[in-house]
């Protein structure tokens, strides 16, 4: 009956409607005999469209699907528009089931020009592949990061084989979903990558640490860096930077033209809290305590009641705000779409795969304060096929997108429910709109600038190279571009103007003043990377009318040592509007190394107590100027708990001698929240470097006293290592049970040696 119904439906079809239409009306029909299928047959490729939806001005087509591909973890697209695919056809397997060992890197090509891929090409096949997560196609290398390495291989004669493969960074954890993951290459010529908290270290090749600009050791040990981490260096591996890191699992970064960098971040399984990042450079992003290691779970003052907060510790100072949380998923890859194909709510978007709720999806930003917010727009999504678990998305050279899916019933974890090795790419793009690459080589000026404007990562950094060679004879074209009305075009063209011997500067001081305030931004951080004199132009932008533009200011000069920066630090302080938490995290980033000149030039000039933006700028503080201050903020008569247990919270950031002292100093105020603030000092100082006295035993009990059942309790009998309150905690683990405070109280009993009272017993 369906084959009859077919061929009716195609005769009918045929004699009267159009070809479009007759497209549609198929897939309609198609779509309508889904559940008419067996389960079996609904896994096939050639059904596999059938339980997809798009955003209703695009359309979705099978591009490769097995046997050509399998299991795919990432993909790239040169500028021919074809597709470099990561298989890791091993991963979940036990060795008993594996039958071909490591993994490949594959290219897939449309040789017909009918849509599909009728052509596969194994560029690389080993072991050293097996389960690589990450591929950047730049020229004719290929970067492919697979833990503990960064591989570049390098074909030189352009046959699809490689000519040499070498290890540019190694040190970087142990093969998996948490370690080593995409490399992309910035507007501004640089390599951006990250990895998971799982990835340890970036070493050199010869196993010597690798050193970033801040003169840190690169690695996740908590001196100072954290978790997971993401990464900026020039191909050939110098001028190494850490970005930000304390992330948990970001999958993939991604980079626009003006420099701007975006991450999706995945959290602890079960806790609905993964989410999207707006990157401040050399931010912490909150996964672990900043000063402890301690996992966010950990009860801590001031800590938010809701777990989506709780978990990136969003109430503590020096973490950045997250952008927007997805809630459950399995966040991976991403990238930014510039292109003019796709309807104009992408246009100028981050576009990201989400393995977990089976979704491609663009976040809409718009401007808020020197950051972001952002929406939500769903792409290509199935409820019905719950296999389809798209993991990398990736822009061709015609503007359209290409994703891949994993297919399998499980998603993560180093396993897999599906035996037959699935996988598949899709290609999005408007109704209509047929796969048309276009391409020509690179072999002039004219041939380069159209390159570079294409929304294609792979021939914009052919354009670039061609162009970066070229230096003074590309310069007049470069202009034109840069005196075009496509702001992203102009970018663009200033990244590489800024650099073209003798007049580059001139080109960055110029776009300093342009009326585009991402032009702006974009010229401030090229004005840092070719080294122009911060003095050159900071002083004169200090004013600027653009709250991100400021914002971009105070990071570009956070590496800066000198005595002129806590001058310019205090000018933007000073412009702290007392509600953009994006504005005083650049503050807090920029002051970093120089906390006591920064502050002490701010406070001279701007401290009035007890106005918020005042008060905000002392929180955020680390400067030993800021610890009295804090005693007065609480214990000013307009504070309320809130504000008292946020500053409260903001002494554990502070590593100074006299700090136990002034916390002493407030025991038992007369004031009206003195139960509180005695029970807060008491938690906040260190009680391996105070006296327990007469006076601090008295207030300690006295507190207890107030706060029986609560997470403070718990907390305070643990820091104190009171045994003598061990059975009121365990009366308090028996008659909570299992939820969090009798876990808490449980935990306790178990792991202090000091109140220990109970005793795991091992099997024997």
């Amino acid at each position: 009956m369906k084959l009859h119904g077919l061929i009716f439906l195609h005769v009918f079809l045929f004699l009267i409607v159009s070809c479009g239409d007759r497209k549609n009306a198929e897939l309609a029909y198609r779509k309508s005999l889904y559940n008419t299928l067996s389960l079996e047959e609904k896994r096939e490729p050639e059904n596999a469209i059938i339980a997809l939806e798009t955003h209703p001005d695009l359309e979705v087509a099978l591009f490769a699907s097995e046997p050509m591909v399998s299991n795919p973890t990432n993909i790239d697209i040169d500028a021919r528009g074809r597709v470099w695919v990561c298989e890791a056809y091993n991963y979940g397997l036990m060795d008993d089931q594996v039958s071909e060992s490591g993994g490949r890197i594959s290219i897939l090509e449309d040789t017909d020009g009918d849509g599909r891929a009728d052509k596969k090409t194994v560029f690389y096949q080993g072991e050293d592949v097996n389960i690589a997560l990450g591929i950047a196609v730049l020229g004719n290398k290929i970067y492919v990061t697979r833990s503990p390495h960064l591989l570049v291989f390098t074909d030189a004669d352009g046959d699809d084989s490689p000519d040499k493969k070498e290890i540019m960074f190694t040190g970087m954890g142990e093969p998996g979903d948490h370690s080593a993951h995409a490399l992309i290459a910035g507007p501004d010529g640089r390599l951006y990558f990250n990895y998971g908290n799982a990835g340890r270290s970036v070493l050199k090749p010869d196993g010597s640490p690798v050193v970033d600009n801040f003169g840190n050791e690169v690695i996740s040990d908590g001196k100072p860096y954290f978790g997971g981490m993401i990464f900026r260096c020039y191909p050939d591996g110098s001028d190494f930077e850490v970005l930000a890191h304390n992330f948990r699992n970001n999958y993939e970064v991604t980079v626009d033209s003006y420099g701007n960098i975006w991450q999706s971040d995945n959290d602890d399984d079960g806790n609905e809290s993964c989410r999207i990042n707006f990157i401040l450079e050399y931010g912490n992003y909150g996964y672990l305590d900043e000063m402890t290691g301690e996992h966010w779970s950990v009860s801590r003052t001031g800590q938010h009641p809701d777990i989506p907060q709780r978990h990136w510790h969003q109430n503590d100072p020096g973490v950045v705000p997250n952008l927007l949380v997805t809630g459950a998923g399995s966040p991976a890859g991403i990238c930014f779409y510039e292109g003019d194909l796709l309807p104009d709510v992408f246009r100028n978007q981050m576009i990201h795969t989400d393995a977990g709720p089976n979704v491609v999806r663009s976040y809409p930003v718009k401007k808020d304060g020197a950051g972001y917010r952002a929406g939500i727009e769903n792409i290509l999504w199935s409820e019905k096929d719950k296999w389809f678990r798209p993991v990398d998305v990736a822009v061709a050279p015609d503007g359209s997108l290409m994703v891949a899916d994993w297919y399998d019933p499980i998603v993560g974890g180093a396993a897999v429910g599906d035996m037959k090795l699935r996988g598949r790419i899709y290609r999005i793009a408007p109704p209509g709109k047929d796969y048309d690459i276009g391409f020509k080589a690179v072999e002039n000026i004219s041939g380069a600038i159209e390159a570079l404007k294409s929304p294609n990562r792979a021939s914009q950094y052919l354009g670039q190279e061609f162009l970066m060679r070229s230096g003074t004879e590309a310069e007049k074209s470069l202009k034109r571009m840069w005196n075009g009305k496509n702001p992203v075009f102009r970018a663009r063209a200033l990244w590489l103007l800024g650099k073209i011997p003798g007049s580059g500067m001139n080109h960055v001081l110029e776009a300093l003043k342009d009326p585009d305030e991402d032009i702006r931004i974009a010229a401030v951080r090229l004005a840092a990377q070719i080294g122009i004199p911060f003095e050159n132009f900071i002083p004169g932008m200090l004013r600027d009318t653009s709250a991100q533009v400021r914002r971009a200011l105070a990071l570009s000069f956070a590496p800066l040592a000198g005595p002129e920066k806590a001058v310019w630090w205090a000018e933007l302080a000073g412009q702290y509007d007392g509600k953009d938490r994006w504005y005083l995290e650049a503050l807090g980033i920029s002051a970093s190394n120089r906390w006591k000149e920064c502050y002490d030039s701010w406070y001279a000039a701007d401290m009035t107590l007890p106005d918020k933006k005042s008060m905000d700028i002392v929180w955020r503080s680390r400067a030993p100027g800021s610890l009295k201050t804090r005693t007065g903020i609480i214990l000013n008569t307009l504070s309320d708990s809130m504000q008292i247990e946020r500053m409260f919270r903001s002494f554990d950031f502070l590593k100074m001698d006299n700090k136990n002292a002034v916390l002493l100093s407030m025991l038992d105020p007369i004031h009206a929240y003195g139960n509180l603030i005695t029970g807060l000092v008491i938690q906040h100082i260190d009680p391996e470097e105070v006296e327990l006295s007469g006076e601090l035993m008295t207030a300690i009990r006295k507190t207890l006293d107030q706060i029986k059942g609560t997470q403070d309790f718990v907390s305070i009998i643990d820091y104190y290592n009171l045994a003598s309150y061990r059975d009121e905690l365990m009366d308090l683990a028996m008659d909570t049970g299992p939820d969090e405070l009798g876990f808490n109280a449980m935990k306790v009993l178990i792991e202090n040696p000091g109140v220990r009272g109970l005793e795991l017993v091992k099997d024997r």
